[in-house]
């Protein structure tokens, strides 16, 4: 037998058993410890309620709770630029989309249709946290109630909700990145334009990433003789 593999001390019909500790009378009939849970129960029974009666009471959820997912909109536009990674990111499958690109529009890029499935969203909040731009984010909204399949597909109307709503959930999310990834974090919504043209001097929508990279460089190495001279 190789040395790695311990011998067995007994079989799992023996009794004897190297290393267990011994029961005392009381302990195994287990009466003390029955009485015990009986007497927790009776004083837990006078202790002040904390049930709310629903509907009528509903919960107010704290800034870190984790509801239906929604898009943010930003100045009458969604934030979303997508980029697919929320899709990508998530478990179940929940989240489905289709990208296009306007001429016309600083971000370029959004989704022509979002749609989530709320039936598969199982509120991890993983698209929540790879979603580069803050697009998607977990609400408060807990009470769902659908009637057919079809109703518990939520697309972009119904996913869109202001900023200005989102703002407590927003702020919650920047001082949580801030102590997990240092205080560098700090989400600027002007990087919420996601464009490969060449913006510095001219709007040149034929040069390539290659060439903007290189229009940039010579500008930035033309600088500094400007400002010796």
């Amino acid at each position: 037998m190789p040395d790695n593999l311990e011998q067995p001390v007994t079989t799992a019909l023996g009794g004897d058993h190297s290393g267990e500790r011994k029961l005392k009378f009381l302990e195994r009939i287990y009466l003390p410890e029955i009485f015990k849970a009986l007497w927790y129960t009776l004083k837990q029974m006078f202790q002040p309620k904390f049930t709310m009666l629903y509907p009528e009471e509903r919960f107010d959820p704290p800034a870190i709770f984790r509801g239906r997912p929604v898009l943010v909109e930003d100045d009458g536009q969604e934030r979303c630029v997508a980029c697919g990674l929320c899709a990508r990111a998530c478990p179940p499958l929940a989240i489905s989309m289709q990208a296009s690109e306007i001429s016309d529009d600083p971000k370029e890029r959004y989704p022509t249709f979002f749609e989530i499935n709320m039936l598969r969203c199982i509120y991890c909040g993983y698209c929540e946290d790879v979603c580069p731009e803050e697009a998607i984010v977990m609400s408060k909204d807990y009470d769902l109630v659908f009637t057919t399949r079809e109703e518990a597909v939520y697309d972009k109307s119904r996913l869109l909700q202001p900023k200005e709503e989102l703002k407590e959930r927003l702020d919650y999310l920047r001082e949580y990145k801030n102590r997990q990834f240092g205080k560098f974090w700090n989400f600027d919504e002007s990087n919420n334009i996601h464009s490969v043209r060449n913006r510095d001097k001219r709007w040149e929508t034929s040069l390539s990433l290659v060439e903007m990279i290189e229009e940039q460089r010579k500008e930035g190495n033309q600088q500094p003789d400007q400002e010796r001279t």
